[in-house]
């Protein structure tokens, strides 16, 4: 070894320098603080929040409260702390492999007693407390401000008990606050989608929920939301039906209410909406099924808002689409098909009381695409076509990042119309049809947006689809709009 080498290195120099510098002196300095309780607190905190156990206890916590807002806010929350978690581990950790801090300055009763055998930069646990909370609070401002203080106590946890430099935490906190960020690109939160268009109307403010009949439909997958609502409104009154009592009861629920209620899913709600027309009252709808499409893209989820929008008055006006048919006719909120969704509701209602509403979904779906069948011939504007399916949608759906189809405005006056042309392969097709954007002409699927349609030539006993209910037509079926023909409560806070 040479003389030279022996000699002690310069002291490094530059920016970089000072910032490891001042890296240090912090956590020098926060070695030597002593905070009343912390010794105890933070590491078991920090412990906790291993493997993320800590951040999706919390998620199941909110999804627990059953209300819509604090569910979705979960949802967001884990998966932007497993997005946040899969980069810091395959990227992060891997770009730069910085030593642990000497835990020499750190009293033994802050060091955790199985120390971390990763590199320093970046915190994972940083990363993951703020991408959970950053991604529940882009959902939900007030939930986020109750998670805010438990992940900022995780993130000083890290520095406090010795395992991180404070640096090792900001930028993990930065980098999981930017996975919730690109979560929110992916799948927009309620407060991105564009406003509605949806006029107001004039209904009565029912103090209290006097006049308020609410029918419950006990069949329905989560009838027990309707506790809250009638907490809030202590005059309404409730009936609750089976499924096959349902009609009759909503028509004489309907019949002496000045506004009427229903709690229950897209069925039911139909089923309430023909009857509020019928009798010319406003209609109240709280979600109790499996999708509740209707309450969704209302913005009716939340008991508690609902409530405040009956005893504020606060209404709006929205489109019901309506088919006649030889052999009947009805009313649809969401959407009427014809084809090959009828058999896949059949199918769907045939497990779903088994295996639960979505499994049975995929499974109905499975079934009904891999069976032999031909597609459907019918007669439009008289020409004759075959098809795998028609869908009519009460109003436009649009897709918005990776998020389903949904409309944001009820009021349109439009009926949106797709079709799958028939062929061979009708599982590709659909798909297809499913996954692409519409356009007005295509080798697999036409769209167009119209107030009225005219089918012609359906043989008998072809099934329709409508709101999740199922019926037969034959011969001649009109589909057309009526604009503006359903008053329905809705929250302020989503006008």
């Amino acid at each position: 070894m040479t003389a030279d080498a022996e000699l002690p290195l310069p002291p490094a120099r530059g920016p970089k320098a000072r910032l490891v510098s001042l890296d240090c002196r912090v956590f020098t300095a926060v070695a030597e603080q002593h905070w009343p309780g912390a010794d105890q607190v933070l590491p078991r905190l920090s412990r906790a929040a291993n493997h993320g156990v800590l951040w999706f206890a919390t998620a199941a916590g909110l999804a627990a409260t059953r209300r819509p807002r604090a569910r979705r806010a979960a949802v967001r929350g884990a998966a932007s702390l497993a997005l946040a978690s899969a980069t810091i581990n395959t990227l992060g950790k891997r770009s730069v492999r910085r030593a642990r801090p000497i835990l020499d300055e750190v009293p033994l009763i802050r060091r955790l007693k199985r120390q971390p055998v990763t590199t320093s930069f970046p915190s994972g646990h940083a990363a993951s407390a703020a991408a959970f909370a950053t991604g529940v609070a882009l959902e939900s401002r007030g939930l986020g401000a109750a998670v805010a203080p438990l992940a900022g106590a995780v993130a000083l946890s890290r520095v406090y008990t010795g395992v991180h430099f404070p640096s090792d935490v900001l930028a993990g906190a930065a980098l999981g606050a930017g996975a919730a960020f690109a979560v929110r690109g992916l799948v927009p939160t309620r407060s991105q989608l564009p406003p509605p268009g949806r006029p107001r109307r004039e209904a009565p403010a029912l103090r209290d929920g006097r006049g308020l009949v609410v029918v419950v439909n006990e069949g329905a997958k989560s009838p027990e939301r309707v506790r809250p609502l009638l907490a809030a409104l202590p005059l309404a009154e409730a009936v609750y039906c089976e499924p096959a009592d349902v009609a009759a009861e909503l028509d004489k629920a309907a019949s002496r209410a000045q506004a009427l209620g229903v709690c229950g899913g897209d069925g039911t709600v139909n089923a309430a909406a023909a009857a509020a027309l019928r009798h010319g009252v406003p209609l109240v709808v709280l979600p109790g099924g499996t999708l509740n499409h209707f309450a969704q893209d209302l913005g009716a989820e939340d008991p508690l808002e609902v409530a405040a929008a009956v005893e504020a008055g606060d209404a709006v006006a929205v489109d019901v689409g309506r088919f006649s048919a030889g052999r009947g006719d009805g009313y649809f909120l969401n959407t009427f098909s014809l084809g090959v969704y009828p058999e896949l509701v059949r199918e769907r209602e045939r497990w779903s009381y088994r295996i639960g509403g979505w499994p049975a979904g995929v499974l109905a779906a499975a079934h009904v695409l891999r069976a032999h069948r031909k597609p459907l011939r019918a007669e439009f504007q008289g020409t004759e076509r075959a098809l795998w399916l028609l869908f009519a949608g009460n109003c436009v759906y649009n897709r918005w990042g990776l998020t389903p189809a949904r409309r944001f405005d009820l009021a349109d006056g439009l009926l949106d119309v797709r079709i799958v042309h028939g062929g061979r392969r009708p599982a590709a097709r659909l798909l297809a049809a499913a996954l692409t954007s519409p356009v007005e002409r295509s080798p697999i699927q036409t769209a167009i947006r119209r107030r009225r349609l005219r089918v012609d030539g359906l043989e008998p006993g072809t099934m329709i689809a409508y709101d999740g209910e199922i019926m037969p037509v034959e011969g001649e079926l009109l589909i057309e709009k009526l604009p503006e023909a359903l008053t329905v409560y809705r929250p302020s806070l989503a006008l």
